[in-house]
């Protein structure tokens, strides 16, 4: 695909500086930019590479003023990152249409329906009584169980498992190797010991524009529904367990574990590593930095939760400052300890 730089800026809504008619055909690192491909500059500390990159355009914000000569040309628009990401976008736009049509072997039960405009890779498998929307694509090796609901505009990736009776909104992406309602961890302690397994008869919901990275599990409510709310983005290697829901546009990061049960309230962001107990509530807006452990439920908006036990942000830091210098004040009071 080759565009000129005045098809982008009238895409982007954006000025060229430079040679309009000017093509390209691939999207580049500022720093490995080559003849051929666009750039962005977002950041300040990536400005040196303008005056050095071969690339054929550079995406810059309307603010910006250049100290040095380059040699590339300029698409001016409001926000650069902004409009790179729009690029990003239709380009991939362009590679998902490109999927049509049935691949085989792969197998649909009968009793189940799909829409127009529909790709379903080689080995795929769907169900009894699934509806599937339009303009999904459903990629190799994937498995989508009884029961199933998929809206429209929807990419199920290679080798992702949607277990019997999930639902799942429109412009809804679920990556390599996520489950999606396998049972959750409920077993009952008996009197000799042993464990017995509770039966988790409930599904799995995620509405509209929610994202689930590569091998994360989403399990399935012991009854009722694990809820992911529209417009959540879930990292790889995310564990999400029964009966929890997770809000509007909340963000969470690799390796983060959210035990049953918990409520996450909509805006907030869960860096990588944290781990959640379950039964509790998060506010809405929380921050929750890496590798912390929440113990309590938070109910004030707005706060940065940092440190294993998680406590206040602020109130982390001025205890670690005194953690810190333990080894000095110890040698100190030892000192003050030895005066008569």
């Amino acid at each position: 695909m080759e565009f000129t730089l005045r098809q982008l800026a009238d895409l982007l809504g954006g000025k060229v500086e430079g040679d309009e008619n000017v093509t390209v055909n691939r999207l580049d690192k500022i720093q490995e930019g080559k003849p051929g491909g666009i750039s962005f500059l977002a950041n300040e500390k990536y400005e040196p590479y303008l005056y050095q990159t071969a690339a054929s355009a550079v995406i810059i914000s309307e603010g910006f003023q250049p100290n040095k000569p380059y040699q590339t040309n300029l698409i001016r628009v409001k926000d650069a990152y902004s409009s790179f990401t729009q690029i990003l976008e239709t380009y991939s736009q362009f590679t998902k249409a490109s999927f049509q049509g049935v691949e085989e072997p792969s197998y649909m039960d009968p009793s189940s329906q799909i829409g127009e405009g529909h790709y379903r890779g080689a080995f795929s498998y769907i169900g009894k009584n699934s509806q599937i929307g339009n303009q999904v694509k459903i990629h190799p090796h994937a498995f989508i169980g009884n029961q199933v609901k998929i809206g429209d505009h929807c990419i199920i990736h290679a080798g992702a498992k949607i277990c019997d009776g999930t639902i799942i909104g429109n412009h809804c992406e679920i990556h390599p190797g996520v489950v999606i309602g396998s049972d959750g961890f409920g077993f009952a302690p008996q009197e000799d010991g042993s464990y017995k397994a509770i039966p988790q008869i409930g599904n799995v919901i995620l509405e509209d524009w929610v994202s689930i990275g590569a091998n994360t599990t989403v399990d399935c409510a012991t009854m009722g529904s694990t809820i992911i709310r529209k417009g959540a983005k879930i990292d790889n290697l995310v564990q999400i367990a029964h009966n929890v829901i997770v809000g509007e546009n909340t963000v969470i990061a690799s390796q983060t574990g959210i035990s049953g049960s918990t409520e996450i309230g909509k805006n907030c962001v869960i860096a990588g590593k944290a781990g959640i107990v379950g039964h509790l509530k998060i506010a809405d807006n929380t921050t929750i930095g890496a590798n912390t452990g929440i113990s309590k439920s938070i109910k004030k908006p707005g706060q940065t939760i940092f440190g294993y036990i998680g406590l206040e942000m602020k109130h982390f830091l001025k205890s670690y400052s005194i953690f810190k210098n333990l080894e000095d004040l110890e040698s100190r009071i030892k000192e003050l300890e030895k005066k008569p």
